[in-house]
């Protein structure tokens, strides 16, 4: 049973549109990514994400209406599953409301549009067009009043029934309705620019009729042929733009030229393009102006010259700017432009005379047409199973495509962005921040702790530092255990020995406390009003911070009972909490007397103690939470009631092997972040009412402050094992992208752990007076720098197809590593015996590029692994297995006019050894041991047996188990013992298992599907990892998938235990969570491909459906268990999908 859940949602914008949706005063942005709806409203410093929302179906369209009894515009969306739903804004829920249900307008015997799916509003406002299927157009009316009668004012531009009208033309490229000049006197008129049986560019004009029906019938429509212009089209033709008043008609994008048609007399006026460009998107801006983007990524500003204010002369056309090639642009008003982006970065522009300025960007991964996995961080921890793993993998992807193409790395976490290092310190202890000034609530003075020493460091508003000899009469010949500002204008300083407060301006001693008995002070802690300290480990003292230091309770522990650490709070003098050693508890005890409140055992005595505590608010609206940090890396936490100090809630992380230390960060809501300090420092805040654990990427942290000063305004102070830095830190879990920009599709990635380098295959596209030039590339990347360190060029015409590493044996014996690319021809006057490349490299030592060796092979070479040290080749049609020989190294002498040159020269060969034959073309292998999982094009998924040859016998490869059904594969990866995972062209996801202890040979030769769903995205690549699981694990993760649309899905297998709850879990979630148009869970996660359909998805969990569950209102959570059917109770269920929330 398989269970899938988001790592990176999807980036890709292919929909974008602008409408009155949040407020009935201002207009708002409406992006498209996948599944999920973004809305955001323009500020003066770019656009602000204002809500998001999953739905139940891939976006393909959106468009706008307006009812009569709405202020604002109602949203329409039409999902991949051919329906179409519409939603306003709920502005006191803060949520989308749906207005109309999903319409379902599937036509099982139709073909889908080739083109895209299209949805247009007539000018007039009275009726939208569907273009769905190929000589198929749903038409859906625009209730209005006229000659129906009775209609019911609140109707009024909702939208009625669906009717579908069928045309003869087919291939439709674009279409558009043509504006009226006679207003709603006229009947709708719709353009389609299309191509005919003869592969020629034609422009039909087809007018819109329609009958409305009565209580009986439904009405009808029709699609009546008014014009056709018999002039031939240019063959690149590719968009119609109809023109509004006064100039009407059209406009007819193509790649060498830009037409006018006159909709009257059906003249068309041609003008060349200055130069030749394929056209993608187009957007107006009034009734002259229109923007067009390329697929070059350019960006014109198309202008029509009128004469006599209504009569067309010409149009010019200009190139202002360059963007990310546009899948849609937005017109926002005021020169502001919306580039949405499918294979770059989306950008807010704003447009200027002749140029534009990029003012916003919106990072984007998509496509993911490969990727690896460079780290999985404290997923794969020796001999611990971190059960908190967020953000701890770095997945590297080749992202985009030509000139949008890049490199990316991808980490999920809190970021931490450097500002500067302040010196190269070793062994501190601890580190913390004072104001030199009580006039400010910003800090300007460092104080850094050492075992013996302790030194001050000071900031100028310009962030200049000094450090100074004296402090404020502190004694820096002592480690600090405590610096804090207290009231007064005072400051207090806690070494081993004593606790002193200073006045800040005189600095002069006030009040000096020492224990007794030469006694030493272990821990302390302090807020405003009282300091807490731990003397000789079993001593507690409370000293009130007044006019001078008043010890105002003091207890004495046996030895039975030593204190590990103490905190109290800065928001109550009420309580404080202490640690104790060996009975492995934590307490509350009165401040005044020292009484204990509460206690709690939180480990096992002697095995697991109390090493940090830490009482703060970090949830809004609930009682404060006590982090209790374990010296085996687990953090425990507790709710606590703030009227009797009683503990509950319990619950348990494993950060790491280590104790963490913790250090609040306060927010400005008046909360506060907990930052913990460990061997994978984290950042624990509140979000939707839940604590969250997250990465931070601060390796090597040893102990954090806040720092926030003038000239480092919201920073923190860092030390690690080497040095003392100044740095931000993020608040909350972010998705952090970083890009090597390469200005090529890197269509595969490899990455070498021991060269610290990644080999990309590469495609290079550029425009030369009008003609594409394609030139592919093996590229060289550095890790670290993340920059490019060498290229090899490939012959033209030929492009990279796979790219992996690879350890083979040289000839002596050892084993080397190597990259191994496989290439194709693209031009078909080649030999046929020559269809691609097999080419072997190695990095020299100084990090550049030498071909060993290479092989010609007969089909293109589609994907590349290694088994039992051999290579294996997907070829179109055949699945070769070949050798690597190399010879021993010899010696050349050639004489040369009178010279003798010696080189020394080793040479490799591939050699055949066995071969499969494919049902059509393979597209993707796995290799587990010695089986072979073979993604077919077509045919699914085979399994292929590698067997050496023995006794003079030939190698072969031998297909032991095969999938009987028709699926066009695109990727596949063992994820366990004889299971595989296979990812199809239509976006399902398909658990295969092979049955190897069956009864009959047909048994174990056929593979059994165990789950299945769609995904509704299109995965290109999985890759497996290998996690150590805990004994106790909801989930096992297997692997990562990349998309088109730039998602980054986590899938596991669910421990065997867990898998009936998750199941009842995700059907009763499915009853209670509803999406936007009111589309069934089971419908959307249903698999689907053109061969059959399912009810449901089969044995897989939603994790996305899951992990919604915390975001449920108490009530809602308990009607949810209670459709469990007993045996767990609302805690039980919470600390699961918590569990699984923190694996991503």
């Amino acid at each position: 049973m398989a269970y899938l859940a988001p790592i990176h949602r999807p980036s890709s914008v292919r929909h974008a549109l602008k409408l009155t949706f949040l407020n009935p005063d201002e207009d708002c942005l409406v992006v498209a990514k996948a599944n999920r709806l973004e809305l955001y409203t323009q500020t003066s410093d770019g656009l602000t994400l204002q809500h998001t929302k999953a739905i139940y179906g891939k976006v393909t369209m959106l468009q706008k209406i307006r009812p009569a009894s709405s202020r604002t515009d109602h949203l329409l969306v039409g999902t991949d599953r051919y329906t179409y739903f519409t939603v306003s804004w709920d502005a006191k829920a803060k949520q989308l409301r749906t207005e109309k249900s999903y319409v379902d307008t599937a036509d099982k015997a139709a073909r889908d549009t080739q083109t895209g799916d299209r949805c247009l509003v007539d000018p007039t406002g009275r009726f939208m067009t569907l273009e769905l299927f190929e000589g198929v157009v749903t038409v859906i009316p625009i209730l209005h009043k006229g000659k129906r009668k009775g209609a019911p004012e609140v109707d009024i531009g909702n939208l009625g029934d669906p009717l579908p009208a069928r045309i003869p033309e087919l291939f439709v490229r674009s279409s558009g309705f043509l504006h009226p000049r006679k207003g709603s006197a006229e009947k709708p008129r719709l353009a389609l620019l299309y191509e005919d049986n003869h592969q020629k560019t034609r422009l039909r004009v087809r007018e819109l009729g329609y009958a409305a029906g009565g209580s009986i019938s439904e009405g009808s429509v029709d699609l009546i042929e008014v014009d056709s212009i018999k002039e031939e089209l240019e063959l690149g033709a590719s968009h119609i733009i109809p023109v509004p008043a006064p100039a009407y008609g059209a406009l007819i994008l193509g790649e060498t030229s830009i037409t006018y048609l006159d909709d009257v007399s059906n003249e068309v006026m041609m003008r060349p393009l200055p130069e030749a460009t394929i056209f993608a998107t187009w957007e107006q801006i009034d009734a002259q102006r229109w923007l067009i983007g390329d697929d070059y990524g350019k960006l014109y500003l198309l202008m029509l010259l009128l004469q006599n204010e209504e009569e067309v002369e010409g149009w010019k056309l200009d190139v202002i700017g360059e963007t990310s090639r546009a899948s849609v642009l937005t017109y926002l008003d005021g020169g502001f432009v919306f580039v949405g982006s499918h294979q770059g970065d989306s950008q807010l522009i704003q447009i200027h005379e002749k140029s534009i300025e990029v003012i916003q960007t919106f990072s984007n991964i998509a496509p993911v047409l490969d990727f690896t996995i460079m780290d999985m961080g404290s997923r794969a921890g020796e001999g611990q199973t971190n059960e908190y793993s967020s953000g701890q993998a770095r997945i590297v992807t080749g992202s985009g495509a030509f000139n949008d193409g890049s490199l990316r790395s991808v980490r999920s976490g809190v970021g931490l962005e450097d500002l500067g290092v302040l010196a190269e310190l070793e062994h501190i202890s601890d580190i913390f921040a004072l104001q030199s000034a009580g006039k400010s609530e910003q800090v300007d003075t460092l104080v850094v702790s050492f075992v013996d020493e302790t030194r001050v460091f000071l900031f100028s508003a310009e962030g200049e530092v000094e450090e100074v000899d004296s402090y404020k009469g502190f004694s820096l010949s002592d480690g600090t255990l405590l610096a804090v500002d207290a009231p007064n204008d005072r400051v207090i300083q806690v070494t081993s020995s004593a606790v002193r407060l200073v006045d800040r301006e005189s600095e002069m001693l006030v009040s000096e406390w020492t224990p007794a008995d030469g006694q030493t002070i272990t821990a302390a802690s302090a807020n405003d009003h009282h300091l807490v300290l731990s003397v000789g480990g079993v001593g507690l003292i409370v000293l009130k911070i007044g006019d001078a230091l008043q010890e105002t309770a003091r207890k004495v522990f046996g030895v039975e009972s030593q204190i590990a650490c103490v905190t109290i709070p800065a928001w109550t003098s009420e309580v404080c909490v202490v640690g104790f050693w060996q009975n492995a508890a934590v307490s509350i005890f009165r401040l005044d007397t020292l009484e204990t409140l509460q206690t709690e055992i939180v480990g096992d005595q002697g095995s697991a103690v109390p090493r940090n505590v830490l009482l703060t608010h970090i949830l809004p609206e609930q009682p404060p939470t006590l982090f209790v940090a374990m010296a085996d890396g687990n953090v425990i936490t507790f709710s606590v009631n703030t009227e009797d100090y009683s503990l509950s809630g319990r619950k348990s992380v494993v950060l790491g092997t280590q104790q963490a230390n913790f250090k609040a960060l306060p927010r400005t809501d008046g909360l506060f972040n907990v930052f913990a300090t460990c061997e994978h420092p984290s950042l624990i805040y509140g979000s939707e009412g839940r604590i969250v654990y997250s990465a931070v990427t601060a390796e090597n942290a040893l102990c954090i402050c806040p720092f926030n000063s003038e000239a480092y305004p919201g920073s923190i102070a860092i030390a690690t094992a080497k040095d003392l830095r100044i740095a931000l830190v993020d608040t909350e879990r972010t998705t952090h992208v970083q890009t090597l920009p390469l200005n090529e599709t890197v269509r595969r990635v490899a990455y070498s752990t021991k060269l610290k380098a990644f080999g990309l295959g590469t495609i290079k596209r550029t425009l030369v007076h009008g003609v594409e030039v394609i030139q592919s590339h093996f590229k060289l990347a550095d890790e670290v720098l993340f920059k490019e360190l060498d290229s090899y060029a490939l012959n033209e015409d030929e492009l990279v197809e796979s790219v992996i590493r690879a350890d083979l044996e040289e000839g002596s014996g050892n084993v080397v590593e190597r990259f191994i690319v496989g290439t194709a021809y693209l031009d078909d006057d080649r030999d046929e015996s020559i269809r691609g490349r097999i080419l072997v490299f190695e990095v020299t030592p100084e990090r550049g590029l030498k071909m060993v060796t290479q092989i010609a092979v007969k089909g293109a070479c589609r994907a590349l692994g290694i088994v039992a040290g051999n290579v294996v080749a997907a070829l179109v049609k055949t699945v070769h297995l070949s050798n690597i020989f190399f010879a021993p190294k010899n010696i050349i002498i050639l004489t040369q006019r009178h010279q003798v040159v010696v080189y020394a020269f080793e040479y490799g060969t591939l050699n055949k050894v066995a071969t499969y034959r494919t049902s059509t073309a393979p597209i993707d292998i796995a290799i587990a041991g010695h089986l072979i999982a073979i993604a077919d094009l077509m045919k699914s998924v085979s399994i292929v047996n590698y067997k050496k040859g023995t006794d003079g016998l030939p190698d072969t490869l031998t297909e032991i188990a095969r999938h009987f059904q028709t699926t066009w594969g695109t990727a596949v990866a063992h994820v366990a013992e004889d299971t595989f995972l296979e990812s199809d062209a239509e976006g399902n996801l398909i658990v295969l298992h092979q049955n190897v202890n069956g009864v009959t040979a047909d048994d174990r030769r056929r593979l059994e599907v165990t789950s299945e769903m769609l995904l509704g995205e299109m995965v290109n690549r999985i890759r497996r990892i290998t996690v150590p699981a805990s004994p106790n694990a909801t989930v096992i993760p297997r692997a990562f998938l990349g998309t088109v649309d730039g998602s980054i899905y986590l899938f596991a297998l669910i421990a065997p235990k867990s898998q009936d709850l998750l199941m009842r879990l995700q059907t009763s979630m499915a009853k209670f969570v509803h999406s936007p148009g009111n589309m069934p869970f089971n419908k959307y996660r249903a698999f689907k491909n053109s061969v059959r359909e399912s009810d449901e998805p089969y044995r897989f969990v939603d994790g996305d459906l899951i992990e919604r569950f915390l975001d449920c209102r108490g009530e809602a959570q308990e009607e949810i268990v209670a459709g469990l059917g007993g045996g767990v109770d609302v805690e039980d269920v919470r600390g699961v999908v918590e569990g699984l929330r923190r694996l991503h």
